[in-house]
């Protein structure tokens, strides 16, 4: 998944609009060559943002043309003018674009309870259109950013029915990332032939094991969505229906959107390193992601991990307090692949093979429950002093 390649029929612009400063990337554009299906998944925030809740909408019954992102300005929490404001977006785009604006998606990211700035959006728009082209997607992945340090795009190709299908994603996020969505914002391309319904359920499957298995603070925005269009060019045999090539096509979604969530979870503020919490053996799987959700959330195992300190203690504690039901005296806890906490009862380890397990850009943290074949992996990363720089002074 080295090579970026963009699938048949699409074409992508990233322009500095003024949004942000610096003349930095803040607009970012998706058009395919002709229509495409398309579904998402939203955050579960009671908020929403103008811009996100009218992609909810339209997301449901039209086949979609354009996409259009704004980064530095959320389109949220300004009343009526946002909802406005959405709608101006779409119509814009849909004049250049040649279809409805019902046919148009949104996405807007950054502060909230701001207005858009609606010129400079227009005049980006007629830019990003005069941009558009097949081998530019890193401009319009850094179009997304906020506060993220580096651009997250991956795409791979597969066969169905014989044909070669390219499937793309691009992500953005970096902080106020946790399940069930976060200041997070993903588009993924793919040029398959599949049904509305079929893409809808795949995209589903895949969130819950990539997306919603990533946390960086434990906080939720209010803007965040992921979707997917699918514009048939690839002329496989449609799928509608969950045959061989729909499990293939799943399995490539769920590799791209796995290795979209490791960059977001590895890229999260101020973040040193990631980390991949695997509970095993647990008794059924909500027991098991309750755990691995409450020590990816949990402050005192992140700054330890931070630290570099082989503090198994937090972890147990984290387990804990999770929720989850299970028997403390048959745990075993490991540091990469160092047994730190067997039965319970914490070892006495070897604490330099430890700290060079922790210095280390990547951590895993297993946790055996010894109850039963239920497993479930969350991404995290660690909290550093960085992080609390970067959001005590998100604003000014």
């Amino acid at each position: 998944m080295s090579e970026i390649r963009i699938p048949l029929g699409f074409k992508t612009a990233g322009v500095a609009c003024g949004i942000k400063k610096n003349d930095k990337k803040d607009l970012a554009l998706i058009v395919s060559d002709s229509l495409a299906e398309a579904a998402g998944v939203f955050t579960k925030n009671q908020v929403k943002g103008h811009s996100l809740k009218w992609t909810m909408d339209k997301v449901k019954n039209n086949k979609i043309k354009a996409v259009v992102i704004n980064s530095g300005n959320a389109n949220a929490c300004i009343g009526s003018k946002g909802d406005r404001d959405a709608e101006r977006i779409a119509d814009i785009t849909s004049k250049h674009a040649g279809c409805d604006k019902c046919q148009v998606l949104l996405g807007s990211t950054g502060v909230i309870g701001f207005p858009l700035p609606m010129e400079k959006i227009e005049s980006g728009l007629y830019e990003a259109f005069s941009q558009l082209g097949s081998g530019n997607s890193k401009d319009a992945a850094c179009a997304i950013m906020t506060t993220d340090t580096f651009p997250k795009e991956v795409s791979i190709d597969i066969s169905l029915s014989g044909k070669k299908v390219t499937l793309y994603g691009m992500a953005k996020g970096s902080g106020m990332i946790h399940p069930n969505m976060a200041t997070m914002i993903g588009v993924l391309l793919t040029d398959a032939f599949i049904s509305q319904e079929m893409l809808q359920n795949a995209l589903i499957a895949v969130v819950n094991k990539s997306f919603n298995r990533i946390s960086v603070d434990g906080d939720t925005s209010v803007c965040d969505m992921v979707i997917i269009l699918a514009n048939g060019k690839a002329a496989n045999k449609k799928i509608t229906q969950e045959n061989e090539d729909y499990e293939t096509f799943v399995a490539a979604l769920e590799k791209i959107s796995v290795s979209l969530s490791r960059m977001l979870a590895k890229d999260g503020e101020g973040a040193t390193k990631l980390i991949e919490i695997h509970v095993k053996n647990a008794p059924d799987n909500d027991t098991a992601h309750k755990i691995s959700s409450s020590i990816a959330k949990s402050p005192l195992v992140k700054t330890a991990m931070f630290g570099h300190d082989a503090n198994w203690g937090r972890i147990l504690t984290a387990a804990g307090y999770s929720g989850a039901v299970f028997n403390q005296d048959m745990i075993d806890i490991f540091i990469g692949d160092l047994l730190v906490c067997k039965n319970g009862v914490g070892l006495s380890f070897d604490e330099d093979k430890a700290l060079e397990i922790l210095k280390q850009d990547e951590v895993k943290i297993t946790v055996d429950l010894k109850m039963g074949n239920s497993e479930d992996i969350m991404w995290t990363c660690d909290f550093s002093y960085d992080y609390v720089k970067i959001n005590s002074a998100y604003r000014t």
